[in-house]
């Protein structure tokens, strides 16, 4: 299957930084961190294949595909080389991007992501999908919501936690399921090795599947890693803390193009 046109925006000026959401998200994630960014680059968030206003393909989808829509929207807009920074799924795809097109990538961003998985942590994964595949998605939400994020931010929150549910609610659920497996058996651990680009990673310290002791991982397998962790926050780094994310992400981008 052949990459396709997803929808993008357009925010800021400077060099390109591609930014790539996670699993039943939507491009409108990164908008608490934009700001912090699009003085100094141009920020090109876009809706993964079956998200958002992006079309929406036949299933099953792999990584490899979602790898050739970035760079299909690379080569649309023309950008030589690019930044590209990923949250969750999305900080899978960018590493497999730069391993695949070393030649068109600056620097890659690792957010909350996982590489160095132990057998119980691939189990636990395949029983969130299990009870997925069995009840259906919307039983298993709540569970998600809190591994997502804090007590406090949920009670304090509840507009942000309704609206990131119905993201959830608004992807069809043979897409959902099909990027969670994407996530669930990437295993980038064989290959991060041979990607020699500077690279940021990050993650909360109370992210459960992505936790520190993965992020650790990842960045000693790195050539050129910087590692970053976030105390006191779960998995949704960019919803429940994205003025703790921007700082840490800025000066390290900026210290790539200086």
């Amino acid at each position: 299957m052949s990459a396709i046109d997803v929808s993008y925006r357009i925010e800021g000026d400077g060099p390109a930084l591609y930014m790539v959401h996670g699993i039943g998200s939507r491009k409108i994630t990164w908008d608490g961190i934009i700001p912090a960014l699009r003085d100094h680059f141009t920020c090109v968030s876009y809706d993964l294949r079956g998200h958002g206003e992006s079309p929406i393909p036949p299933v099953p989808y792999t990584l490899d595909q979602l790898v050739e829509d970035l760079e299909a929207l690379r080569a649309k807009l023309g950008h030589e080389k690019i930044h590209v920074i990923g949250h969750s799924l999305g900080g899978m795809i960018g590493p497999a991007y730069a391993h695949k097109y070393p030649d068109r990538i600056l620097s890659v961003g690792l957010l909350s992501t996982a590489a160095g998985r132990t057998e119980e942590d691939r189990a636990k994964l395949q029983g969130v999908i299990s009870a997925m595949e069995e009840k259906g998605i919307v039983p298993v939400l709540s569970t998600l919501v809190a591994r997502w994020y804090t007590d406090d931010f949920i009670e304090a929150r509840p507009d942000l936690i309704e609206a990131r549910i119905e993201q959830v609610n608004t992807t069809p659920d043979d897409v959902f399921l099909s990027v969670f497996h994407i996530y669930a058996k990437t295993e980038m651990a064989p290959w991060l090795h041979e990607i020699n680009c500077p690279c940021l990673v990050l993650t909360g310290e109370l992210d459960g599947a992505c936790s520190p002791r993965h992020n650790e991982f990842m960045a000693n397998e790195l050539p050129d890693a910087e590692l970053v962790i976030l105390d006191g926050i779960k998995h949704s780094i960019l919803i429940e803390g994205p003025e703790r994310v921007a700082p840490p992400l800025r000066d390290f981008l900026l210290k790539q193009d200086s």
